[in-house]
């Protein structure tokens, strides 16, 4: 039986696209389900697209322990991958889902992390900072925002004429060339 994850997004799905690609011909992992919080997300266009159920889950629902993990239940959802999910994750499913769930971070931490650090305001910071690089973090999720174990990075050199825009293209595409393979990397670990 395929290990089944659910994608939590919040924004476009390009990250989400990227795992579907990449997951589309492995029967061992399945995305069973994928989770917004806002009804206006481009990942659900990505997720009607892929033919994937989505739930739309919004962060006074998230507090409602039963009902989210009735939904989780609903779709046998053994491992959860946050690609773009800007919620704090509440500490019920931290415990329920305890190293089972993935995070990315537009950044190397632990500089350029904690609430308020996402999309552009990390690339802007990292910009403001004269970083002389930047990257992406995989980690595992707990209870404080960007504070898990860091489970991969993968860095770019950065230039002086960069700007905040220029970083976050050489930090996207970092994360889709990078983010399914760890997360494969991640699943066969467990």
């Amino acid at each position: 039986m395929p290990t089944r994850i659910s994608v939590f997004a919040s924004g476009t799905g390009s990250n989400t696209r990227a795992i579907l690609e990449f997951f589309q011909f492995n029967y061992d992992v399945e995305v069973s389900l994928i989770v917004t919080n806002r009804p206006d997300a481009g990942v659900i266009q990505v997720a009607e697209e892929w033919k994937v159920p989505y739930a739309i889950i919004g962060k006074s629902d998230l507090s409602d322990e039963e009902l989210v993990l009735a939904v989780l239940e609903e779709y046998q959802v053994d491992v959860i991958i946050l690609a773009g999910w800007l919620l704090l994750i509440p500490g019920y499913l931290v415990k329920e889902f305890k190293g089972r769930m993935l995070n990315i971070h537009p950044a190397l931490l632990p500089k350029f992390g904690g609430k308020g650090m996402w999309g552009s305001y990390v690339h802007k910071a990292v910009h403001e900072a004269n970083e002389r690089e930047s990257g992406i973090t995989i980690h595992l999720v707990n209870e404080h925002y960007d504070e898990g174990a860091i489970w991969a990075q993968h860095k770019v050199a950065l230039e002086s004429s960069d700007t905040p825009e220029s970083i976050e293209n050489k930090v996207r595409s970092l994360e889709l060339k990078h983010y399914p393979q760890e997360i494969k990397n991640f699943i066969e670990s467990l």
